[in-house]
């Protein structure tokens, strides 16, 4: 039966059936796809959970204001003093800003500063059905307007809706990301075939797969409440290439193995599913529930990424196993030309059904992963002790690590407008003035209200409560700028204050306060979250590997290397980019990516070990299993840390250090880990690896059957297999 599943797509009538069925889903996949800008949510409040203090103020403070504006915050400024005419200037642009679409209300000012050298003006502006978009085009518009016959008057919008105008200017970069990602693709298949054609049909595939999963995607935006932003758009694009390539590259490789042993290609793809698709599914299955675990969080934003990235490692999976072995079948060999594989070059060293290792071991002697084989087989108890503390010593970097949210201004790798205008708001201003908190409370208690949020440390002033319905809405006025860790203190003190007021029914929000509770909330995920997709990564080796050693054993190596490109990363964040620190949910999220993805790699590995374990024994099934996989995994870890670092191209903090920490650690699974680490780990534990499977208990029974064959004359070759086999 899996042999009949595996070799549809390489059918001879049926590739041709599976390339018809793709062309026909991409044409709606194409006009759905184009439609995800219009599904997304960027608002920080929209991330939050329904029961979040600050969701419930936005809910009863919207009887007072309309809760789908945001606040723009215009600042002029002229060192040498503003003039009257200056004032003039703010006046009659606030006037023209109420002539642009999408503001709403009268403008709040022009105000002067006690200094005298900057105009501030507070502006409403209300988003419209393309998000984030529209406040962009808003922005530019007013800035269109401040800038005319400015005669040296600086100006600059800040606020909210300057940050959301430079946040989508930020993210503008996708498109662009997807070039990067696509050319670092190509450029290493390129290095790992050596064949000018052969990288096009892994591009094609992932092309298809890319703006499938985004159809997927935004249906299930759409209609079934999932919740997407931005920042889900760009980690999809770079998961679905990584990923996906990976899947590939694997496949390709075990292809290739099976052309030299298989005279028709359809034979050999067919049996090339049927080798690596056990490995390539059980990888993509660890990565897909690791991210569908994320919807236990409370965060709306972390819980929609899982299944959004969940369905591009599916749709990436799906285009891996059925179009791309069409694609490969029906182009034929000379896919790989200049150097094809041959099936003469073979003859009868390798026969149809045969476990490759033949193959392995030609396609691998003397190569680099053997080498590192030997070495580490002198010593191995040695190898991984010393490995293991090496990696000990890069976690500890972990303690520095600041993850307790930035501040607008600090989200961005460069100073845009809204930065430079907040810093010069916070010199002239209240750094708080135009993003005040929201509080809500019952009418009866709304001076008692007042007075107590009056004597909290942080709050420059109160205003004098509205009431409408029974209900007060007063606004704070905060002494620091809204985004701080200061202005976030203030926001605990206030809550605190209010609390107190018996019968008052008091809540505290406003932006800050959902800065607040999103930290919070992503705390909350990661300690119910992290020790949950531990324990089914662990039933999911145990399961596909059916030995609780190596699960437990694997799981470690895993654990270990996340902990020491944490560690790393955070020192790089804090000495050498000098970033002001990290977002509450980076350290789930590269948790998730990193042992999800880390573990694709063991599995890879491990799979092949035990495949010529059963025949050979661990020691030579180790040695085999690196030596025919070093390459392939080698050139899988490479793509996938080549497409996270292409992260680095969008001008965000949070993107850059969710590229850096796992592109940094997939290398480190690759190159240490993988390598040196778990072959050392599985040369020393030896058939224990596989306790309690069958695979354990067989151990004895080949090494007595390789033994009486050492007895009855066997070749030098068969003395090492059976040595080899009491390991």
């Amino acid at each position: 039966m899996v042999r009949k599943i595996a070799s549809l797509p390489s059918g001879r009538v049926a590739k041709w059936v599976v390339l018809a069925l793709w062309t026909a889903l991409l044409v709606p996949a194409l006009l759905l796809a184009g439609g995800l800008g219009e599904v997304e949510e960027n608002d920080n409040s929209a991330w939050l959970p329904g029961n979040a203090e600050s969701t419930e103020v936005v809910e009863r403070a919207e009887r007072f204001q309309p809760a789908d504006t945001l606040p723009a915050i215009v600042v002029y400024d002229r060192p040498e003093g503003v003039t009257s005419a200056d004032l003039a200037k703010a006046r009659a642009d606030a006037e023209a800003f109420q002539d642009i679409d999408n503001v709403v209300g009268q403008p709040q000012g022009p105000s002067k500063a006690e200094d005298g050298k900057a105009i501030q003006t507070v502006v409403q502006v209300r988003k419209d059905r393309t998000g984030w978009e529209g406040i962009g085009e808003v922005v530019d518009a007013m800035t269109d307007v401040g800038e005319k016959n400015a005669d040296g008057l600086g100006f600059h919008v800040t606020g909210l809706a300057g940050y959301a105008s430079d946040s989508i200017k930020a993210f503008s970069g996708g498109g662009d990301l997807t070039t990067i990602t696509a050319v670092v693709v190509v450029v290493i298949l390129l290095l790992t075939y050596r064949s000018p054609v052969l990288p096009l049909l892994p591009l094609l595939t992932l092309g298809v797969a890319l703006v499938t999963s985004e159809a997927v995607i935004y249906v299930l935006a759409k209609n079934a409440g999932l919740v997407v932003n931005k920042q889900t758009s760009f980690i999809l694009t770079v998961l679905v290439f990584g990923a996906a390539t990976d899947y590939a590259l694997l496949l390709i490789s075990r292809y290739r193995e099976e052309l030299r042993r298989h005279e028709d290609r359809h034979e050999a793809m067919a049996e090339a599913l049927r080798r690596s698709g056990p490995a390539i599914v059980a990888s993509a299955a660890t990565v897909a529930v690791s991210l569908m675990l994320l919807m236990l969080a409370t965060l709306n934003s972390t819980q929609g990424l899982g299944p959004a990235c969940a369905v591009g490692i599916l749709v990436g999976l799906l285009a891996m196993l059925t179009l791309m072995p069409a694609l490969l079948v029906i182009c034929g060999r000379w896919v790989f030309w200049p150097v094809r594989p041959s099936y003469e070059a073979y003859g009868s060293a390798g026969m149809p059904g045969t476990t490759g290792v033949a193959g392995a071991n030609s396609a691998g002697r003397g190569g680099l992963w053997t080498r590192v084989g030997t070495a580490v087989a002198g010593r191995p108890r040695v190898v991984w002790i010393g490995t293991a503390l090496v990696l000990g010593v890069m976690a500890i970097g972990v303690f520095g690590l600041k993850a307790d949210g930035l501040s607008n201004t600090d989200q961005f790798t460069d100073r845009p407008q809204m930065a430079v205008g907040e810093e010069i708001q916070a010199r002239h201003f209240p750094a708080g003035s135009g993003d005040p908190l929201y509080v809500v409370a019952r009418a009866s208690s709304a001076e008692q209200v007042r007075a107590a949020l009056s004597g909290v440390q942080g709050v420059a002033g109160v205003s004098t409560p509205m009431v409408k319905g029974g209900e007060a809405l007063l606004l704070g006025e905060l002494r620091d700028a809204p985004s701080s860790t200061a202005a976030l203190r203030t926001v605990e003190r206030a809550r605190a204050a209010v609390y107190r007021i018996e019968g008052a029914h008091a809540q505290v929000g406003g932006n800050t306060a959902i800065v607040l509770d999103t930290q919070e909330a992503a705390a909350r995920d990661s300690e119910v979250i992290i020790p949950i997709v531990l324990v089914v990564v662990f039933l999911v080796l145990a399961l596909l590997l059916r030995a609780i050693v190596a699960s437990l054993l694997l799981m470690a190596t895993v654990v270990l290397s996340f902990g020491a490109a944490l560690g790393v990363s955070s020192l790089m964040f804090n000495h050498v980019f000098r970033f002001a620190g990290a977002e509450a949910s980076f350290p789930l999220l590269t948790f998730v990516f990193l042992v999800a993805l880390g573990i694709d790699y063991n599995i890879f590995l491990v799979t092949r070990v035990r495949e010529e374990a059963l025949l050979h024994g661990t020691r030579r099934g180790a040695l085999t299993g690196l030596s025919a996989t070093g390459g392939v995994i080698t050139s899988a870890g490479l793509v996938l840390a080549g497409t996270f670092a292409a992260m680095a191209s969008l001008p965000l903090v949070f993107a850059a250090e969710l590229g850096f920490a796992v592109a940094f650690g997939v290398l480190l699974d690759t190159m240490v880990v993988r390598s040196v680490l778990v072959t050392a780990l599985t040369l020393d534990v030896g058939r224990w690896m596989w306790w309690p499977g069958a695979l354990f208990r067989r151990h004895d029974f080949l090494a007595c059957a390789l033994g009486a064959r050492h007895e009855a004359g066997g070749s030098p070759a068969d003395r090492f297999t059976g040595e080899a086999a009491g390991n």
